[in-house]
């Protein structure tokens, strides 16, 4: 049975160049457009690993990490965060949030599908 990946982003373009580059990698993938609606999904269905964007509107990626950390269903659940923000201060916070890893925007489709390869198989 295909993993499944719930990808958040509140661009409808990086939500169909991520959703592409996962199904062609033979994932599933769960679409939110935000991390209000990602949470939501994430209650109703669980994924095997969550990418998510960090600024958008309502539910920010940071936020959308800490509160899917505090359902125990997703303790253990790598999320990574896709996003235009490298700054070391970001990363740190997104690590104390409970961020697995950090990709920045543009995504090499490839490295995308290898580091989710790498943590879920």
């Amino acid at each position: 049975m295909a993993k499944t990946i719930l990808a958040v982003d509140d661009s409808a373009s990086i939500r169909r160049m991520v959703g592409f580059t996962l199904k062609g990698a033979g994932y599933e993938v769960i679409e939110a457009v935000d991390g209000q609606d990602a949470l939501e999904k994430a209650r109703a269905r669980q994924a095997n690993l969550v990418l998510t964007d960090q600024n958008m509107p309502r539910v920010d990626g940071l936020s959308l990490i800490r509160s899917l950390r505090a359902l125990p269903q997703y303790r253990a659940v790598p999320i990574l965060v896709l996003t235009t923000e490298a700054s070391d201060e970001m990363k740190a916070q997104g690590r104390a949030a409970g961020a697995t890893g950090w990709l920045v925007k543009p995504f090499d489709p490839k490295r995308l599908v290898d580091v989710i390869r790498r943590l879920i198989g």
